[in-house]
């Protein structure tokens, strides 16, 4: 700067003005320059550090507008249906759903005027209602579900559907009735009115159910399409309670047709154990019950051209007096053996009709040989104490026959082991 003054000095002087001009252009050269290199002025750099200051906050997360949190409203709730709303020819089995979203489920009703209220449940978090019972065959079903949404607002809305009509209805026939005392091997025999499709046997059983209060274990078997039996593991246990139930509403049985809207249920108990043993070759039958011998009485069984068949039987029926005509095992009148006769105390234990029954005209016969047509005869006297003290669904074991029992021929259930019946 001194030489700078002494020049300028010197200038003034009327000397030499060069090299101040020269000095003078280097200076503004150099602030140039400087100004390249730093963030100067607020005049020189305005642009520059408006930049910089912009990316720090976008990078600190600071206050300006790129950087500010987003607020969404509350949603009011929003309901969707299954079957969806107008929907036609529901199935009767169908569950009907409500699903409340952004919200929760207050109250559904599901109601017609065919079928009545259906009843469901709500899920834990309300968000779901499941009905829990069948549908009303050709009804119009409204469906009204009222939810709160996240807003806190409470609204209604409604659906409607229609169901099916079935083009046929079945009904089922529970045995042993509702009342009846019945023996250990009497097993659970549903009939139905109309045939039952393969494919839908597990939803047929499904619906039937069989009820203990000790929990007897037990198994559904299809015999016909129009019969299915159950049976306990083993003979029922002495004195036991049984409600059985056949709740076919709701459920399809064949291509269009759907079980009756009636369900039908029985009440039955299982009395004393009864077994009752019949040697063939020995001409015997000796009762048991509750596992201590009672009685063994001489009989006669099937002649050998019309052997007793073997195995274990059930009394399905029991009558005071039977008629029994040789004609309805294929020997008809003016054959040789032909018959028409009236029995008494007779107890049916085959659909091909073998009975115990008393035989006053073969006493000489019986407990030492076998002349009959396949029945077990006995005396009048002791026809009468048998029948007295058996009860249908009572076990007759017959042993030492040549003569095998077909499968179905009567209540022919525990001729087959519980594996094999449960497959």
């Amino acid at each position: 700067m001194k030489q700078l003054e002494s020049r300028v000095k010197r200038s003034s002087n009327g000397r030499r003005l060069r090299p101040l001009t020269l000095i003078v252009v280097a200076l503004v050269a150099g602030t140039t320059v400087l100004a390249g290199c730093t963030s100067g002025s607020d005049k020189a750099t305005g642009a520059s550090s408006t930049k910089k200051g912009s990316s720090s906050a976008q990078g600190s997360g600071g206050t300006g507008s790129s950087g500010s949190a987003t607020t969404t409203a509350p949603t009011a709730a929003s309901v969707s249906f299954v079957p969806a709303n107008g929907t036609t020819k529901v199935r009767l089995d169908n569950t009907i759903k409500v699903t409340a979203s952004q919200g929760t489920l207050s109250t559904v009703s599901v109601t017609a005027k065919q079928g009545g209220a259906v009843t469901g449940s709500l899920s834990a978090d309300k968000r779901t209602w499941t009905s829990t019972g069948p549908l009303a065959a050709g009804a119009t079903y409204q469906v009204s579900a009222q939810a709160q949404g996240q807003d806190g607002k409470t609204a209604t809305t409604s659906s409607s559907f229609s169901t099916l009509t079935p083009k046929g209805r079945v009904s089922a026939y529970i045995q042993p009735g509702d009342g009846w005392n019945v023996g250990v091997g009497m097993p659970v025999v549903v009939n139905f009115s109309r045939s039952v499709a393969t494919k839908n046997r597990p939803a047929v059983e499904k619906a039937l159910k069989v009820t203990t209060a000790s929990n007897v274990e037990g198994s559904w078997r299809w015999f016909t399409s129009q019969q299915v039996q159950w049976r306990p593991k083993a003979f029922w246990p002495g004195n036991t309670k049984v409600h059985v139930a056949a709740n076919l509403n709701g459920v399809e049985v064949a291509s269009g047709v759907w079980g009756q809207t009636h369900n039908r249920t029985s009440d039955f108990a299982v009395g004393d154990s009864v077994i009752s043993t019949v040697n063939v070759s020995g001409h015997s039958l000796t009762m048991r019950k509750n596992g201590k011998v009672v009685r063994t009485i001489p009989v006669t069984t099937g002649k050998a051209s019309m052997a007793t068949r073997n195995g274990i039987k059930v009394i399905m029926s029991r009558e005071t007096n039977h008629r029994m005509v040789s004609s309805t095992i294929g020997i008809n009148k003016g054959d040789p053996g032909y018959y028409d006769l009236m029995t008494h105390y007779a107890m049916r234990l085959t659909y091909s009709g073998e009975f115990l029954h008393a035989a006053p005209w073969s006493t000489g016969a019986q407990g030492r040989a076998n002349v009959s047509h396949g029945c077990t005869g006995m005396s009048m006297t002791d026809a009468k104490w048998l029948f007295n003290h058996s009860k249908v669904g009572d076990v007759v074991i017959y042993r030492n026959s040549t003569r095998k029992l077909e499968w179905g021929n009567g209540y022919t259930a525990w001729n087959m082991s519980y594996s094999g019946w449960k497959n």
